[in-house]
């Protein structure tokens, strides 16, 4: 589908102007997490980018100006935005702060072409809103989004072409993408050209869904089915809503109801359309899209943003009170994982934890609860990865074998508080070494284990009968320097016993011993 995509750049930064008069023509950052996740155009004449740290970020521009980043505060200044575009075309949907996309076909035949629908667009909001806009045309969501980065149309059926160019960070998935770079995959295309049954097995789900958007297919394949009359929920009011807070309570309420209705026939939504009528007969109507699964919390939070947008924006504010408003879910797909259990509704304790540890990230930012993750690896702290809370518990590596050098089960018998040194030779007894590229000087043929007794120091040497490796001991080998970089390497000693070696700044010392 041809779709038409709106993008405003550094939203967060050009909020901030609207909302709290903050200048965005000085040198402004917006944290999260204690990194910049948008800055302005000053900023970066600085050298501040996304990604970077505070306080790195106020070191290289002392004038910086940091504020934390607030969501309510970019979903209300966009709100004006929004009813722009729909002044002109209608069925927009808001995909976040700073991007609203819609289908193109019925705006390109009313305004003579997709050239002409565009300069309308961005005419229009920088009229009535003040603010710059790029508009972006492609077959796709994904190809709409990336080409609107540039301002540019692509020609109908060209979109894999123009996607086949692009750098593999366009992705938006830093793991992925520095896992592709490393095996020589730098742009989409080569990306798109790897069979999709080989991503999926190696790579893992998420990655066969970034190969689909590489490959030019549309932004996220649902099998959307038609919406029960009886799952909308309306609440009335006796006493209109002309606060915020008060507006507040009020969507999370309904919010709660239309999630449990859904839950109820085992479904899910990944649009939420938002009616809402005021006291003087005015309707207003907004619908607000998902990449995911839209939960109680999600829905809540957007019911909230676009009734902050109605109530206090700066256009489209109702004359009067909200009397009544409306929730109705589009998008619907059937969802497992919400059905109810056989006795009652079982696991509403572990959504209490979800949600708690949900407010916890909202608070603190989204590193700052985190869980483990199981995959492929030589060593117990290879195979496990730590993630936030919330994202796809995928393995970065395949947890199958073979893994060469992998400790086998069970786990070691021994493993040692404090490594003991060990030297590696071979069979002229000249020390092993490792290079940069991880290559030995020679095949290790003997080791000498230093143990420190109460009295003296001991040396024991014993014959290496079988060795594998190296390897990094982390994916940071070729990037830090040599006196930091890590290596391991497996080695098998006489009477079945094996000894995890590790190499730093070229001293070795054992790990772990194994039987």
């Amino acid at each position: 589908m041809r779709t038409l995509l709106v993008w405003c750049p550094d939203w967060p930064v050009i909020a901030l102007e609207l909302v709290e008069g903050i200048p965005a023509t000085g040198p402004v950052a917006v944290v999260r997490a204690n990194r910049v996740i948008a800055c302005s155009e000053a900023a970066r004449a600085e050298r501040v980018k996304r990604g970077l740290r505070k306080r790195e970020a106020q070191s290289r521009c002392p004038r910086l100006t940091v504020v934390e980043h607030d969501p309510d505060r970019d979903a209300r200044a966009f709100e004006p935005v929004v009813a722009a575009v729909e002044e002109l075309v209608v069925g927009v949907e808001a995909i976040r702060p700073g991007s609203c996309a819609l289908a193109a076909k019925g705006p390109v035949r009313y305004f003579g072409g997709e050239e002409r629908t565009a300069e309308a667009i961005v005419e229009r909001i920088a009229e009535v809103c003040g603010v710059e806009s790029q508009v972006g045309i492609a077959d796709g969501v994904f190809a709409a989004g990336l080409a609107a980065r540039t301002g540019r149309i692509v020609p109908p059926g060209e979109t894999r072409e123009f996607l086949a160019g692009l750098p593999v960070e366009a992705l938006d998935r830093p793991q992925l993408t520095d896992l592709l770079r490393r095996l020589g995959v730098r742009t989409l295309g080569e990306f798109a050209a790897l069979p999709a049954a080989d991503v999926l097995s190696r790579f893992g789900f998420d990655a066969a869904l970034a190969h689909r958007l590489a490959a030019g297919r549309d932004h996220r394949p649902l099998a959307v089915r038609r919406v029960p009359p009886d799952l909308d929920v309306t609440e009335t009011y006796d006493e209109p809503l002309d606060r915020v807070d008060v507006a507040a309570f009020a969507a999370r309420s309904l919010a709660e109801r239309l999630h449990e209705k859904l839950a109820a026939h085992g479904l899910a939504c990944t649009r939420v359309a938002i009616e809402a009528v005021t006291a003087d007969g005015q309707e207003l109507h907004r619908v607000w899209r998902h990449d995911g699964l839209l939960t109680a919390v999600a829905i809540a939070d957007r019911v909230r943003w676009q009734l902050d947008g109605w109530i206090s924006g700066r256009r489209e504010r109702p004359v009067s009170g909200i009397v009544r408003l409306r929730l109705i879910p589009e998008g619907v797909l059937s969802h497992v994982g919400l059905q109810p259990g056989l006795w009652g509704e079982t696991g509403e304790e572990r959504e209490r934890a979800h949600r708690a540890l949900h407010r916890v990230q909202g608070i603190l930012g989204p590193e700052a609860v985190l869980t483990a993750v199981l995959g492929g690896g030589r060593s117990p702290d290879d195979q496990a990865r730590m993630v936030p809370w919330g994202d796809e518990r995928i393995p970065t590596r395949s947890g199958q074998p073979p893994w060469p050098g992998r400790i086998p089960a069970p786990a070691p018998a021994q493993v040692l508080a404090a490594p003991a040194r060990v030297m590696v030779y071979d069979a002229a007894g000249v020390p092993v070494e490792v290079s940069g590229r991880l290559e030995v000087s020679a095949p290790p043929a003997r080791v000498v284990i230093s143990a420190t007794g109460r009295e003296r120091r001991r040396e024991r040497s014993v014959e290496v009968i079988g060795w594998i490796g190296p390897w990094p001991a982390d994916e940071r080998w070729w990037a830090a320097e040599e006196s930091r970089r890590r290596a391991r390497f497996q080695v098998a000693l006489p009477g079945g016993w094996g000894l995890l070696l590790s190499l730093a700044g070229g001293i070795w010392s054992v790990e772990a011993i194994y039987d």
